[in-house]
């Protein structure tokens, strides 16, 4: 057996140089902790943007913006704005009798209005026929609004009621309402259903429209949300589409109390025996303006006295609605 080369013996592994050696880190000095101790950290550091901007704000003088502030008014301020109208009609219609632009025969001063007032609330006439002519305008009003608002919804909520319905309401809607007077004649005789069916049909339609449209804008998406979670239709048309048809409701009940009015003076030249219709066919028949002017001036009071209880009602269900651009509650 021969023994181990020296080219196959074992070498020894070379101790590690000073150049491969590992080096220590160099323990921070003093002078280092010092310097890394006053160094201004990123936090604290001035940015450019800070700068810039502290430049601007010196130099420009920018203020924070401020939104417009509305001006409060009063409730007695909106009422004397609105009453500078007909005070400005009543002092022109007092001068010109007065000054003899009008006379008698033509038209009775306010002095004598107030007298005939006096007149016909003594003795029990004005009472007796404004209660008949409130009864008649509110039975009309009800049938009419009521006829109006299950229509509208039947045809703006359905596709089978809108196919069926719409057509025929939109071709009676323009059939004037004046010229069913001798047909109910005809069909009801001069009592009272004709006058009260007269006012119904004369209130429908501006109601029909006014709900129809505002059905038909509710949004889709959530009456289909509502069906996910498992409500019928009465209870998406009394829970969703009412609720956002609001606006266009009112408009349609303003409508019709203001054209109720307008027809009860049709509906009362049917042969009355009673109301206020019935003074004026007695003032007229005696030439007594004054008379005249006092009906006159009640149904433009009752007008305006179903257009206030409206603006009422907005306010109540949505106080959130402005008088225009800019205005205030």
């Amino acid at each position: 057996m021969t023994a181990p080369t020296e080219e196959h013996a074992p070498t020894e592994k070379p101790a590690p140089t000073e150049e491969h050696a590992p080096t220590e880190k160099p323990a921070p000095t003093e002078e280092l902790l010092g310097a890394e101790a006053h160094a201004p950290t990123e936090e604290h550091a001035p940015t450019e943007e800070h700068t810039l901007d502290e430049e601007h704000t010196a130099t420009d003088g920018l203020v924070a913006p401020r939104p417009p502030a509305r001006r409060a008014r009063s409730r007695t301020h909106a009422v004397t704005v609105r009453a500078l109208g007909p005070f400005a009609l009543l002092a022109l219609w007092w001068v010109s009798s007065a000054t003899g632009l009008l006379t008698p025969d033509v038209l009775a001063s306010p002095a004598q209005v107030a007298d005939a007032v006096g007149e016909l609330w003594g003795n029990g006439q004005l009472p007796d026929a404004l209660a008949t002519s409130l009864t008649r305008s509110g039975l009309g009003l009800v049938i009419g609004l009521t006829a109006g608002l299950v229509l509208g919804i039947t045809t703006g909520f359905t596709r089978l009621g809108d196919e069926l319905l719409d057509s025929s309401l939109q071709t009676l809607r323009t059939i004037p309402f004046l010229s069913l007077v001798p047909l109910f004649m005809v069909w009801f005789g001069i009592n009272e259903t004709a006058k009260i069916l007269l006012i119904a049909v004369a209130t429908t339609f501006p109601m029909y429209v006014s709900t129809t449209g505002g059905v038909r804008t509710t949004d889709r998406k959530l009456v289909e949300a509502m069906r996910s979670f498992g409500l019928g239709r009465l209870a998406i048309v009394r829970q969703v589409v009412l609720p956002g048809a609001l606006p266009s409701l009112l408009a349609g009940l303003r409508l019709s109390m203001t054209l109720s009015v307008i027809a009860l003076i049709a509906a009362e030249e049917i042969n009355a025996t009673a109301g206020i219709g019935y003074l004026m066919s007695q003032a007229q028949s005696y030439a007594r303006t004054d008379i005249l002017a006092v009906c006159i001036l009640v149904y433009g009071l009752l007008g305006l006295t179903a257009d206030v209880l409206v603006r009422g009602l907005e306010r109540i269900l949505m106080p959130w609605r402005t008088a225009g651009p800019g205005g205030t509650t």
